[in-house]
């Protein structure tokens, strides 16, 4: 399973197939000393081998086609479902999520899902932050702070305490500046954008590699599990039923990728991972058991589903971009729905958030 620094261990060579497609689709700009950063233009990147499940899927609705190894599978879904003949286990389902779903979800997981008990990146150095993405609307500042809230001065009711780790603070930024130097501080809404993982349900200790029962927890959001039931039920063996247990949201935003890795901290892999794609297009790699075998490229939009069960759990998978432009990010549908709400609008429109459910036991 990856961790939440999401780069691939160092040791492994560039030299493997996995890497190899890792640093053909990987985000690098066209090398120009006279412009910042955010000027420079992303370099051209091929992408007639990557596969299109939208396209391929309208074709089918059309005229029955398919590429070669790609293959439907008929299982009475109420969405189309396609599998590749050379990894048992894959299945991905294409628009799987209404636009109502999306919206849903990428609400969710940036109100609800980073919120105390569920853990995230930002946990080993803050502690747990309530109420993050709304401190973030309110253009609000956390604040180290030795002594309690009962030390500020008067303005102190404009503060936001983050109870649990008694050393940071929500407050207006006008206080937050009055303090000085003495203090470090973030912004809220650097926090939002440094924001990589949170997790649902059980909750993963990285440091063991392990779910750690122990951790104070909420179950999964009944609606989620509900959603997570009816998706899995494609790669579900026979008679059975997906119990969701833990989720593993992850935060893409301009720039990230997610290293190739395993899943297999999960007791059973007959069942699957669901895996949800919000937001900013983005290119998945599917590999073998090995890192030497070349993976296949294929695209994820907004919506879209992909299950990995079986065999299928042990291959290699990775992101290793997303589309924040806005020729190939095709969140047009999304930004009409979050026309009136500019904060997930804004963030939306430059990121990609993963929701991945897991059974554990």
């Amino acid at each position: 399973m990856y961790g939440p620094d999401r780069v691939t261990d160092e040791a492994v060579s560039e030299r493997t197939a996995f890497r190899r497609a890792e640093k053909q689709y990987k985000l690098y700009y066209d090398q120009d000393s006279k412009s910042s950063k955010k000027k420079k233009r992303p370099k051209r990147v091929d992408l007639s081998e990557v596969l299109d499940f939208k396209t391929i899927s309208e074709s089918y609705d059309k005229n029955g086609d398919l590429p070669p190894g790609i293959v439907p599978f008929q299982c009475g879904f109420d969405r189309p479902v396609f599998c590749l003949q050379n990894c048992p286990g894959f299945y991905f389902i294409p628009g799987a999520l209404s636009i109502e779903e999306q919206c849903r979800w990428i609400r969710e997981g940036l109100i609800s899902f980073p919120q105390p008990p569920n853990r995230t990146n930002h946990n080993a150095i803050y502690g747990p932050i309530h109420d993050l993405f709304i401190a973030s609307k309110e253009r609000k500042v956390l604040v180290e702070d030795e002594n309690t809230l009962q030390s500020l001065d008067s303005g102190s009711n404009a503060c936001v305490s983050n109870e649990d780790s008694h050393r940071w603070e929500f407050c207006e930024e006008h206080i937050a500046l009055s303090r000085g130097k003495t203090h470090k501080s973030i912004s809220a809404s650097v926090l939002i954008r440094k924001l990589r993982w949170s997790t649902l349900g059980l909750q993963f200790d990285w440091s063991k590699r392990n779910y750690n029962v122990s951790l104070p927890h909420n179950k999964i959001p009944d609606a989620l599990c509900q959603l997570a039931k009816r998706l899995a039920a494609p790669a579900m063996p026979m008679g059975e039923e997906f119990h969701p247990e833990a989720a593993i949201v992850n935060y893409f935003g301009l720039g990230d990728m997610l290293g190739g890795h395993l899943d297999d901290m999960e007791a059973d892999w007959s069942k699957p991972i669901v895996s949800m794609s919000l937001g900013c297009k983005a290119i998945f790699l599917l590999g073998g058991k090995s890192r030497e075998d070349p993976p296949f490229a294929m695209f994820l939009r907004s919506g879209d589903v992909v299950l990995m069960a079986g065999e299928a759990r042990e291959c290699f998978h990775g992101v290793p971009r997303i589309f924040t432009d806005e020729e190939n990010a095709e969140i047009t549908p999304l930004e009409v729905h979050f026309s009136q709400e500019n904060d997930v609008l804004e963030y939306i429109r430059t990121s990609r958030i993963n929701i991945n459910i897991r059974q554990v036991f």
